[in-house]
């Protein structure tokens, strides 16, 4: 891994763990087991660096959605893929908390990889909502983008609680709340 790769990775760890105020230069170098000038070669400096840890996480995270949401099964299942996929939900989504972040959320460029990577969530899953419907597999008078904002609620909610709690149960329970809300009718 290059230089400029283990700064990013580095960084993209400790903006999870600590955020960005508790980000330090110096956390980073010794993370990434960088040289002390190696972070001002390769970057302008820690927003830029931040950026590009903060962008690679949201593709990564983006990548992860897409492999699920797009692929085989009905909408529902596809649906219930996603919300079932593994995940490390005591240690919270990557992206969903950096929107805690109020040194992230102030700065539009830091914001702006994090609020697009939720958007196209939130559009892929309101169109396979829409696919549903169009099969008839859901009910014609679901709103597919309230729909879809309720799934990437639930999750992001449900990281939430969880952490609280110091227990997965109430991450698995909002999932199996809203996958029973969802649930093709069998009539």
């Amino acid at each position: 891994m290059s230089t400029a790769d283990r700064l990013i990775e580095s960084t993209r760890e400790l903006l999870w763990e600590r955020g960005y105020v508790g980000t330090s230069p110096k956390a980073i170098l010794e993370r990434a087991d960088a040289g002390q000038g190696s972070m001002y070669h390769h970057f302008k400096g820690k927003p830029d660096l931040a950026l590009a840890a903060i962008r690679r996480t949201a593709e990564e995270l983006w990548a992860t959605a897409e492999a699920v949401l797009g692929g085989p099964g009905t909408p529902y299942e596809r649906i219930e893929a996603y919300l079932l996929r593994e995940r490390d939900v005591l240690r919270g989504c990557p992206i969903g908390r950096l929107t805690m972040d109020p040194d992230i959320v102030a700065s539009d460029e830091l914001r702006a990889p994090v609020d697009e990577t939720i958007d196209r969530i939130r559009e892929r899953v309101a169109g396979i909502v829409e696919e549903g419907k169009e099969q008839g597999r859901f009910a014609a008078s679901l709103d597919a983008e309230e729909i879809a904002a309720t799934v990437v609620a639930t999750v992001q909610g449900g990281y939430v609680l969880a952490r609280a709690s110091g227990s997965p149960a109430a991450f698995d329970a909002g999932v199996r709340g809203l996958l029973s809300l969802l649930a093709p009718r069998t009539e």
